[in-house]
């Protein structure tokens, strides 16, 4: 039991701050060891050990503590603070209650004792008295060594213990008063100070005060502080304060350090334009501070969960690629990515491992791209099939697609097959049973963000030819004319069988549109066909029609009539001119027979003599009359060579030739012979004479009348048988001719 007072005095000595130490001083057999100074706090206590020796003859009784000042040579009775029995009532008034002794047995010979509730005013000069008998009677003995004691002001602060903290858990905070004092109890109390705030108390927390009693003279002072640890206390300040009597206060405070985390986040664009740069920022606050790593993966159905379905063969550390920046508990991790292309599409994952704990963070990250369009699909078609025609844009995010036709600004109906898929927008669109009219230029407009592209599709309609049923032949004269008229795309082609069995025909050709016609028109001399084959043909396949022949007489087709009517003037020209000229020559030929006629004429033996009158004298005086055969054969050459002057010569006015006639004197013919006279008289023919001349002038502009004949009258001159008729042919008279013939 002594060595557990002396322990427990030596720890509170040393909790209380009071300095032990001296030697032992003996006066008389009366020996002490007392420690010359003690320093302690006000509010606390202090611990003075002592112990003592006396003699053999005396027997303690009592202890006395005094305190004096240090000027005092001994300590009297008004000084006693302490006193082992309890009937003595000299104790100082203002250290009742506060002095303990440690050891109560006096024969121990322990005179340690302890002040509670020091105050500044305690400070001083301790000595010890022993009371006893010595041989028997009562005696004292007055130490003279003094403790001197010094009290300053209340340095010591609260012991706070703080365990771990958690968020989520329940922690409990402890608080120690300083000292191990059996003196008054103190007062603890708790308070909470935020960033910046005021002290306050904090909610839904529990306290308690315990007291812990180590020794009969020591005592331990201690709060509990208990509540649920959030994110919101770490990083605050938690106050423990010690109220003592006399107004002395200490406190503690201490920074709370909560193990919490908080949801990974991820800031930056998470969508950038091809060739751009990518920044993405993970960030974690928590405590301690996390460990995160930028991780991607092809797998592009990984969720957001735990480390339980992140698997390493999957990932792609991108540590190469971070940069690390670290701000009081937030700790986050760049990632950088230049010149960004399609392939850096996909999940990118932050991990951050805090503790035992691993938080996953997926953001998506999409390039912003577009790429041309492309239609696909038969732009050829036929007539009667669907035109499905897709335009399909590969771009982020997808485009809008609409279908035009070219001249037109409504958008077309766009096919149920239209779908999104794989960042591609594609528009389908689908016209059933087309026809002509669907050929045309069809436009793919693609709207991506704030640009417009377009492209386009030139889509052709084909179908079969066919033969329109107008289509037909006639037969007018021998002349067959067909007309064959056929539809198709591409153009059609016609052709005739028939003319494979015909050198000569024509075939006239008109296109318009798509449509073609072919008129073909030859000479039949048998047509007892009754059909004839019109054969029209595409890169789509042929189509055979056989046209039925219809005979007329009187009406033939438009083009049929127009072809025969000018091959008719042809022929009327033709004629025309063919009867001039065999009118010419028949013409001609009588004028030739007729001279030769009157050549017979001028071999009769009789010889006409002419005779020129006064009043025309063509032929002079005294000229001999030339031989009838010579004339005649000289007047049937000039004959010939005047028909053909005349018929070299134009008619400068087409108007007929003007008939000369000349004077004749038939008195002055010669008297026939009786033969050649018997000769007329048998002849019943009467002949005339007829005196043609041939002017080389131009006829006048009122044009003259075509010259009377003369011809000869029934009556016969006066004549006599024995007279001859002479001709005579004036020189001067060039350029005339003169025709004589006898009467």
């Amino acid at each position: 039991m002594f060595v557990l007072i002396w322990a427990t005095l030596l720890f509170s000595v040393r909790d209380t701050g009071a300095s032990v130490g001296g030697t032992p001083f003996c006066d008389n057999r009366f020996c002490i060891t007392l420690s010359g100074e003690i320093t302690a706090e006000a509010g606390l206590c202090v611990v003075i050990p002592c112990s003592f020796t006396t003699s053999y003859y005396f027997t303690p009784q009592n202890i006395v503590w005094y305190k004096c000042e240090p000027s005092k040579q001994k300590c009297s009775d008004p000084d006693i603070i302490f006193h082992t029995n309890k009937n003595n009532n000299k104790t100082q008034s203002g250290f009742k209650g506060r002095v303990s002794l440690l050891e109560p047995d006096v024969s121990r010979r322990n005179c340690s004792i302890i002040v509670n509730d020091l105050t500044e005013s305690d400070s001083g000069s301790y000595q010890l008295r022993v009371n006893g008998y010595l041989n028997g009677r009562k005696d004292g003995f007055t130490f003279s060594p003094r403790t001197t004691v010094s009290v300053k002001g209340l340095t010591q602060k609260p012991t706070v213990m703080i365990p771990p903290l958690t968020e989520g858990q329940q922690s409990t905070l402890s608080c120690i008063a300083p000292g191990l004092c059996s003196g008054s109890v103190p007062e603890i109390s708790w308070t909470w100070r935020g960033a910046g705030e005021k002290d306050s108390h904090i909610t839904g927390n529990i306290t308690a005060f315990r007291t812990e009693n180590l020794t009969a003279v020591t005592q331990r002072h201690s709060s509990t502080l208990t509540f649920n640890s959030s994110a919101e206390h770490h990083g605050t300040n938690v106050s423990c304060k010690v109220s003592f009597t006399n107004n002395i206060t200490t406190e503690e405070t201490v920074t709370l350090n909560v193990a919490y985390v908080k949801e990974v986040t991820v800031t930056g664009n998470t969508s950038v334009k091809e060739g751009e740069t990518l920044i993405l920022r993970c960030s974690v606050e928590s405590f301690p501070p996390s460990l995160i790593k930028w991780y991607t993966s092809s797998d592009r159905n990984m969720q957001n969960g735990t480390e339980t379905n992140l698997q390493n063969d999957i990932l792609t550390d991108l540590q190469n690629k971070t940069k690390t920046f670290l701000q009081e508990n937030n700790k986050m991790e760049t990632l950088v990515i230049s010149n960004m292309t399609t392939t850096n599409s996909g999940p990118y994952f932050c991990i951050a491992n805090h503790l035992n704990n691993t938080l996953v963070k997926k953001v998506d990250v999409t390039v912003i791209y577009k790429r041309r369009c492309v239609i696909t699909g038969d732009t050829t078609v036929k007539e009667g099939d669907a035109l499905n025609l897709t335009c399909s844009v590969e771009s982020f995010p997808p485009s809008h697609i609409t279908w035009t036709v070219l001249g037109s600004n409504t958008n077309l109906h766009i096919g149920p097959d239209t779908h999104l898929q794989n960042n591609t927008g594609s528009a389908t669109l689908v016209i059933p049973n087309v026809t002509a009219e669907h050929s045309g230029q069809y436009i793919c407009t693609a709207q991506h963000l704030n640009t417009t592209v377009a492209t386009f599709a030139d889509v052709t309609v084909t179908w079969f030819s066919t033969v329109l049923k107008n289509s037909g032949c006639k037969v007018q004269s021998e002349v067959l004319t067909c007309e064959c008229i056929s539809e198709g795309f591409p153009l059609p082609t016609i052709t005739w069988p028939l003319l494979k069995n015909h050198a000569e025909y024509s075939v006239i050709t008109t296109v318009s549109h798509h449509t073609v016609n072919s008129t073909v028109t030859l000479t039949v001399k048998d047509h007892s066909n009754t059909s004839v084959e019109c054969v029209s043909s595409n890169q789509n396949g042929e189509v055979k029609a056989n046209l039925i022949i219809q005979l007329e007489m009187s009406e033939q087709p438009a083009k049929s009539k127009e072809v025969l009517n000018i091959v008719s003037w042809l022929e009327v020209i033709i004629a025309f001119l063919i009867g001039v000229f065999l009118s010419t020559v028949l013409w001609c030929l009588a004028k030739k027979c007729h001279r030769k006629k009157q050549k017979s004429f001028g071999n009769l033996d009789e010889t006409l003599e002419m005779v020129t009158s006064q009043e025309d004298p063509l032929i002079a005086a005294g000229q001999a009359v030339e031989d009838d055969q010579t004339y005649y054969q000289e007047a049937s050459e000039r004959e010939e060579e005047a028909v053909a002057e005349e018929q070299a010569a134009p008619d400068l006015n087409g108007g007929p030739q003007d008939v000369e006639y000349a004077s004749i004197d038939f008195s002055l013919l010669k008297t026939k012979n009786p033969r050649t006279a018997a000769k007329n008289q048998e002849s019943t023919e009467t002949e005339y004479a007829e005196i043609k001349k041939e002017v080389k002038e131009e006829i006048e502009d009122n044009g003259g009348e075509e010259g009377d004949v003369l011809e000869g009258k029934d009556e016969d001159p006066t004549i006599g048988d024995d007279e001859e008729i002479e001709q005579f042919v004036p020189e001067e008279e060039e350029g005339r001719t003169w025709l004589c013939t006898p009467m």
